[in-house]
């Protein structure tokens, strides 16, 4: 497995977790026992979320940003 599945399979593992924390977090206010910890139960996956999402999300901008670098430089005049 490569760098850029394993991000993206973590990604969405963690993703259920945030999902997990979310609702844990539903429960407890319904229930009027919610406290800071029970906060941090959907908080911490999302940190990961934004950073693992905003790589998946360049992927594909920086690939083609690769590929036009290649071509253009490829296209250069030798002396």
């Amino acid at each position: 497995m490569n760098w850029n599945q394993w991000i993206r399979q973590t990604h969405r593992w963690v993703s259920i977790a945030f999902t997990v924390g979310v609702i844990i977090n539903f429960v407890a206010v319904l229930q009027k026992k919610y406290t800071g910890w029970v906060g941090l139960l959907a908080l911490l996956p999302l940190a990961w979320l934004l950073f693992s999402g905003m790589y998946l999300f360049m992927l594909p901008y920086a690939a083609k940003w690769a590929i036009d670098r290649r071509t253009a430089l490829s296209r250069q005049p030798t002396a």
